[in-house]
């Protein structure tokens, strides 16, 4: 597996960048718009971390400016229904860190405002994805979102796990009764059946 590639930068576009290392070989990596933007100009030496994606029919290398944003990457593509396009589509919004905060907040419309991500699967990968990118650390430091043992989150995060969109459950549990998780996810279910 390709773990990175340093070398000079020979194109930059959109969506990729070459990258021809030292001995002749140019490298065609895609990248996140947050990538692109640590990209020198051409000529400037760059290294990138990379992630090769292979397929019955082509092989891929990914480009990441931070090892954090090539794990969110590995995380994202670990969700059905997310490939590596909408996976950098994701991680193209801003940093990662940034990126981490909404997965962790439950932040839908974040999710949602991404071109090819439907409501379906912007509810997926927050229910796969939220507890695993606590931790990740970022550029300038490690994300620090402290979600805690809420048990109105953990009643929700029950709903969603049962089949209930996540704007519904978010329903059920504001007119849900009861102080601790196990009580409210009660509540919300009895209001679920009527």
């Amino acid at each position: 597996m390709i773990a990175y590639v340093s070398g000079e930068v020979a194109g930059r576009r959109d969506d990729h960048v070459v990258v021809q290392t030292s001995g002749g070989v140019g490298y065609r990596l895609a990248v996140s718009a947050e990538t692109l933007a640590h990209v020198p100009a051409v000529g400037q030496d760059v290294s990138l971390h990379c992630h090769l994606v292979a397929r019955d029919d082509s092989l891929a290398l990914f480009g990441f400016a931070t090892e954090e944003e090539r794990d969110l990457f590995l995380m994202l593509l670990g969700v059905q229904g997310v490939g590596p396009k909408v996976a950098l589509a994701l991680l193209s919004g801003g940093p990662p860190r940034e990126l981490a905060g909404a997965l962790a907040s439950g932040d839908l419309a974040r999710l949602q405002a991404v071109p090819g991500i439907g409501k379906r699967t912007a509810e997926r990968i927050l229910v796969e994805l939220r507890e695993k990118v606590t931790g990740l650390t970022g550029g300038d430091g490690e994300i620090t979102v402290t979600r805690g043992d809420d048990p109105r989150r953990i009643a929700r995060d029950g709903l969603v796990e049962l089949g209930f969109t996540m704007q519904e459950a978010d329903g059920f549990v504001a007119g849900a009764e009861g102080e601790s998780a196990e009580d409210l996810l009660q509540s919300a279910l009895k209001a679920a059946r009527q």
